[in-house]
Order: C-alpha cells, then structure tokens, then sequence
C-alpha cells in the first residue's frame, strides 16, 4: 500500500519562483511522495525538466516589467498577479479535481492556487520566495496596501467564496514557508504557523547551462554579477558602467557578468560574459556577488558566507537590500531604491562601509541550521491530510 502523500505546487513561471519551489518538490519526491505541478507548461518543463508532472494552464502576454518606482509595484498587481490568478484558475481547477491532492503548495504570486484549494476545503501551504510578502513592509504605505487588499478581496468573491470567510490568499492559514531566516529579515513578529527555512537550495536543477570552465583564472578573485531574469530593459544602463568600473582591476579581478551578450558590448579580457551562470556551481569560486537583490541570488550568496554589493532595481529588492544592509552582509556605493534613477554601478573607493564577511557567515550558519528544502518538506509533511 502507498504511503506517499500528493502534492499539487502552483507557481508563475518565473525562475526565481519555481526554483526554491523545485528544491522542496525533490525533497519530498526522495522521500516517496507524489508531487505535480500546474502552471505554464514549457516554462515549467524548462526550469524543472521532462520528467516532471504538469497540468497546463496556458500562457498569456502580461506587461509593466519596464516599470520603475511605486509604479512598478502596482504594474507588477495589476499587469501580471492579478490577471494570472484569473487566467489560470479554471486551470489551476481542473488541476486540483484531476490530481486530487493532499496537499497545494501555492507560491504568494499565483493566487489561483490558493482559491481553488480554499473552495475545495484542501489544506495548502503559501510560498514566500520574495521579501516583499513575507515581511509586509507595504503597511507602511497603508493606501498602497489598501489597494492590493482590495484587490485580493474582489479575486475572493470572483471566486464564489464567501466574503464573511475571506482569508488574505497570500498567507495561508495552515502554513506559510519563507526561504529565509531572521537573520536576514530581523526579529519579525511572525505567527506561529510561519516557518522560516532558509535558501532551498538544489545542486540538480535541470537547467544548468554550459559554462566555460576553462577560462576562469585562479590567480585573480572571482566577483559575479548578476541582475536577474526580468531586468535586462534596466539593467543594460547598469552594464557599461560596471565595466568601467572594473576595468582598472583586471590585474587582480576577474568577473562573470550573466547577462545577454549584446548589453555588454566589447568587454575587457578579464571581463566573461555569459547569457546564463550555474550559479550554485560557481558560488563556491566567488568572492564578491554583485546583483539586484533578488532574494534567490541574495540568499544564495550568503548561503556560500560571500558578501554583496547591490543595485536594487523595483518590488522587493530594496526591501531585501535593506535587510542585508542591516544584517551588515553588504558594501559598496549606496544602492538605487525603488524611486532612483538608476542602479549604480560600483565605484573603486567610493565612500561606504565594507561588506563583512563575518556577517555573511553568521547569516550563512542560520541559513545551514534552518534546514532548507529538507525542512520545508517536513512542514508540508505536516500538513499533508493523515
């Protein structure tokens, strides 16, 4: 007799989503458990590989990714989470009725997932990859934070769920797992059913790219930098002076710059530029990070004890930035908030507090005792119906 549980992941198709949702997956799949997806189909099958189980939802075009500042923040609701939860819940529906989970582990951005589990009475667990939504800095902006609410509140009863039951769909309230700790978020009055796992972190991620191996030199330290997946519009202003600014360091530094080929025109020799970086494969390498503050990357990075210098770009990665600034994880020329005009690049011997690498470890060691992928499995264990 099967003693595996089901568990249905619903997450947007975007990597830094669907990767620390794919690391608990396997986790659960090593332990006997069934696990399905839905979502876009080829974005899924891309990050997570053939094997997998994937009812499809389909895919629309959705924009607002140019957006800067406050306006950024509500393109990325009314652009993209909003109409994705709407386009993908009948989907998401039939998903559920077709798979018959235990169990729906629903990323904070795909909301559908969290209504169709709620009306079909089924246990489900929030995926907090991002600061944004984990730690509510929003509630400093109360009419920001009053539009989403009401936002989230008209998808409730869209849904044909009764108001008087409405639960916020970005917050479980069963179990919300967040990839991160409070060394890094700060002590949060988090409720008891919040855990925080740390960086679920996977060496045998399907989509590794090739990587010229060959070219690193060992005499020089290694600095990555990275901006993201959804930043290429922003992030090429940033490129040129990041090149400059290393320019005078090739004696002594060599960088990988992940970043499409043609918004780094004619770069120096110490300078490799990669569409994409195996990033977990060459942490291990790297001295310094220099990235968006995405939390993936950030968490990455820390994971490895490696410090950051970072150019915040919109969403959550001030917010993000700000904790590792505080965490004392961070150096480098201030950073770019959410209304800047720009990401800065760094600047040899502009005025800042260098980054501490000691800080970075102790944020690793939490990291290392929170348990990652392993524990966020636990919890979904948990959780599953007995």
């Amino acid at each position: 007799m099967k003693t595996g549980r089901r568990f249905l992941f619903v997450t947007p198709p975007l990597a830094g989503h669907v990767n620390p949702a794919g690391a608990v997956a396997r986790a659960l799949l090593a332990r006997g458990h069934d696990v399905a997806w839905t979502g876009p189909e080829s974005a899924l099958r891309r990050l997570l590989g053939d094997g997998v189980t994937v009812y499809p939802t389909g895919m629309r075009p959705y924009g607002g990714q140019r957006d800067r500042g406050a306006r950024a923040l509500r393109s990325l609701w009314e652009g993209f989470v909003l109409p994705f939860a709407r386009f993908t819940r009948p989907a998401v529906a039939r998903a559920v009725a077709a798979y018959r989970p235990d169990v729906v582990a629903v990323d904070q951005h795909a909301l559908a997932g969290a209504l169709v589990a709620t009306a079909e009475g089924l246990p489900w667990a929030s995926l907090a990859p991002q600061s944004m939504e984990l730690t509510e800095p929003l509630r400093a902006l109360p009419r920001v934070d009053a539009w989403i609410r009401a936002n989230l509140a008209a998808l409730w009863c869209e849904a044909g769920l009764p108001a008087h039951e409405y639960v916020d769909p970005r917050f479980s309230p069963y179990l919300v797992l967040g990839f991160t700790t409070p060394a890094l978020t700060g002590p949060a009055p988090f409720p008891p059913h919040y855990a925080l796992v740390g960086p679920a972190l996977d060496h045998d991620r399907p989509d590794q790219p090739d990587f010229p191996w060959a070219a690193l030199d060992p005499r020089r330290r290694l600095v990555l930098v990275t901006m993201g997946t959804l930043a290429e519009d922003v992030a090429r202003e940033f490129y040129p002076r990041l090149v400059s600014a290393l320019a005078p360091l090739g004696d002594r530094v060599q960088a990988v710059v992940a970043a499409a080929p043609h918004t780094v025109p004619d770069p120096p020799p110490h300078v490799l530029v990669v569409p994409r970086a195996p990033v977990l494969e060459l942490l291990p390498r790297v001295g310094a990070v220099i990235c968006h503050a995405g939390l993936n990357t950030v968490c990455e990075a820390l994971a490895h004890g490696i410090p950051l210098v970072m150019a915040p770009i919109k969403h959550d990665q001030p917010v993000t930035a700000a904790q590792v600034v505080a965490a004392g994880a961070a150096g480098g020329p201030p950073a770019a908030g959410p209304r800047g005009p720009g990401p800065p690049a760094p600047r040899p011997g502009a005025p800042a507090a260098p980054p501490s690498g000691g800080a970075a470890a102790r944020v690793a060691e939490s990291f290392a005792a929170a348990g990652g992928a392993a524990a966020a499995a636990t919890h979904l264990e948990r959780l599953a119906r007995p």
